[in-house]
């Protein structure tokens, strides 16, 4: 599953080229047999993915993508809110002993220093704190490449969710071979 915002939901982008879909082709070409269940909402916050993980926790995932947090960045929510709420969903999730990989997301450089080193640095400590799986930036490779996102400059087109898939699968394989 992937728990995530619009980047997890593929805004502007058919269905069949969101990082959900790509990302269950390129396993499935690894001769890994998933379903990869897209729980990504344009817009999202980490609070509203707080707010909806005990329902996508019906869906018993083995294993959990959270993609989350670049809303908050952009409308200057509390570097200590998206913590918090961070370490909620990374608590219910271990809980419920579902492996996770979280992803990390950087704060807008125009946000200012504070803002931005206070943002940049939850993912790297929550992930060391709660002993998961961390991918440092879900953007990395595609983020200010104008030829790999949509004419917004802030979503990926289908060949940055390419990139992005490429660049990920190397965080997911450990944690797909081990027994849940």
């Amino acid at each position: 599953m992937v728990l995530g915002d619009s980047l997890a939901a593929g805004y502007g982008l058919p269905a069949a080229e969101s990082f959900p879909a790509q990302l269950e082709k390129a396993l499935a070409e690894r001769g890994h047999a998933v379903e990869v269940i897209g729980a990504g909402v344009s817009g999202d916050t980490t609070a509203g993915g707080l707010a909806r993980l005990d329902w996508l926790l019906a869906d018993e995932p083995d294993l959990v993508i959270v993609e989350l947090g670049g809303n908050d960045a952009l409308r200057g929510i509390d570097p200590a809110e998206t913590e918090g709420n961070l370490e909620q969903i990374l608590e219910r999730l271990r809980a419920a002993g579902v492996k996770t990989l979280l992803a990390g997301m950087q704060a807008p450089r125009n946000m200012g220093e504070d803002y931005y080193r206070r943002f940049d640095r939850i993912y790297p400590e929550l992930a060391a704190r709660y002993e998961v799986a961390f991918y440092p930036f879900f953007l990395a490779g595609v983020a200010t490449r104008p030829e790999l996102n949509l004419p917004d400059g802030i979503h990926p087109n289908a060949q940055g969710i390419n990139v992005i898939v490429e660049r990920i699968l190397p965080y997911l394989a450990p944690l797909l071979e081990e027994p849940p």
